[in-house]
């Protein structure tokens, strides 16, 4: 019966709906360090470079596990690994929440960078399979949105629990979520049998032809984790820790507002221009930043810019790859998360080194970067070489 229900069209737009709330969790489940890497560091006695690994090692785990798991995967049904994967994230949580050692906190994100790997790869691909094909682009987008909301209400919401009843909590309450998201993704998501098995040499050929959107996407990712990560040590230097919350909370809304402009307008020219804003936000942080307006007024400019990109590296990795999705995204979630974690790390060793004011030029310097290559590589397109 449940199987009959789900395969209605009218009750499909749910399916997308458990998607996206199981990428929602995900995304929350990544970044929630950034909002308490403050009071993780003091429990554990760590600096903020040295707990900013909890941003690192799932990056890295997810950058192998996105190609290693679809290969190995590519017989099952869709559905199935998604459940399952959900399942992982939820005892990541709960381990997190739980563990009294700093290494265990390293295997839960262990265990997060395996979810992020498998689960990004093939459902942020799956809209097509789940609604008519003219509702396609439509659900993309809703899937989509995860990434922005995670910013808008899942940090700025664990932050909130973080300071007021202890980070552990925040943990304990994703992993309730992951709960959640698993019976949603089992009741409204019907079987989905591999219609296309993925295999080596589909991704090879995928990666050669996605060459520029994995340098693109390597050098923003790479900005604007070296710095994001380490915004709320930079904050608690400028407003009171409880207002620190509210301040990612306008940091997250910019963002969705940067993610639905994005997908409207998504090109190499709108990607760097979001790139160009986030350059401006970095740049100007550790001067017009050391006020609370000023502060405000940068995270609102680095939200609107940092919300496009997921989007448009997408879309610059499935013009790159039409004639397979899974393959593109394969690609999209390896290179996002790979520099993800190597941005994060690097921005540590600047921050123990040095300070976070560093970093943040560092940062802005990469994101010019960006600019430049993008601005070149749709000159070239324009040109026809």
């Amino acid at each position: 019966m449940t199987t009959q229900l789900a395969t209605r069209p009218a009750v499909r737009w749910y399916g997308v709906g458990a998607v996206t709330l199981g990428i929602f969790a995900i995304v929350t489940t990544e970044i929630l360090p950034i909002g308490l890497l403050t009071p993780i560091g003091a429990d554990f006695a760590l600096t903020p470079g040295r707990t900013g690994w909890l941003m690192t090692m799932p990056g890295l785990i997810a950058a192998v596990a996105a190609p290693v798991v679809t290969l190995a995967t590519a017989r099952l049904d869709r559905r199935l690994m998604l459940c399952a994967l959900m399942v992982l994230l939820a005892v990541a949580g709960f381990l997190a929440a739980a563990a009294p050692f700093f290494w265990l906190e390293l295997v839960a994100r262990f265990l997060v960078g395996l979810t992020i790997g498998g689960f990004w790869s093939i459902g942020a691909g799956l809209a097509g399979r789940l609604v008519p094909e003219p509702w396609t682009t439509r659900a993309t987008a809703v899937i989509f949105s995860a990434v922005p909301l995670g910013s808008v209400l899942g940090v700025p919401a664990g932050t909130f629990v973080g300071e007021l009843v202890g980070w552990r909590t925040s943990f304990a309450a994703l992993g309730v979520l992951s709960v959640l998201a698993l019976v949603a993704l089992r009741t409204t998501v019907p079987p989905l049998p591999p219609l296309q098995v993925t295999r080596a040499a589909v991704l090879g050929k995928a990666l050669r032809s996605s060459r520029m959107a994995v340098v693109v996407t390597c050098l923003i990712v790479t900005a604007h984790f070296a710095t994001y990560t380490y915004v709320t040590p930079f904050l608690r230097e400028v407003v009171r820790p409880e207002l620190i919350g509210l301040f990612l909370l306008v940091y997250g809304a910019a963002g969705l507002v940067g993610n639905i402009v994005a997908g409207l307008y998504a090109g190499r020219t709108t990607f760097a221009v979001c790139a160009g804003l986030i350059a401006a936000a970095t740049l100007l942080m550790p001067v017009a930043g050391r006020s609370t307006a000023g502060a405000l007024l940068l995270l609102v400019v680095w939200g609107l810019g940092y919300g496009g990109v997921p989007v448009c590296s997408m879309s610059m990795f499935a013009a790159a790859v039409p004639e397979s999705r899974e393959a593109a995204t394969v690609w999209f979630t390896s290179s996002f998360q790979a520099v993800l974690s190597a941005g994060a790390l690097v921005g540590g060793l600047v921050v123990d080194a040095w300070s976070v004011s560093v970093v943040m030029v560092a940062g802005g310097c990469c994101a010019v970067l960006t600019v430049g290559v993008l601005l070149w590589s749709r000159t070239q397109q324009d040109s026809g070489t």
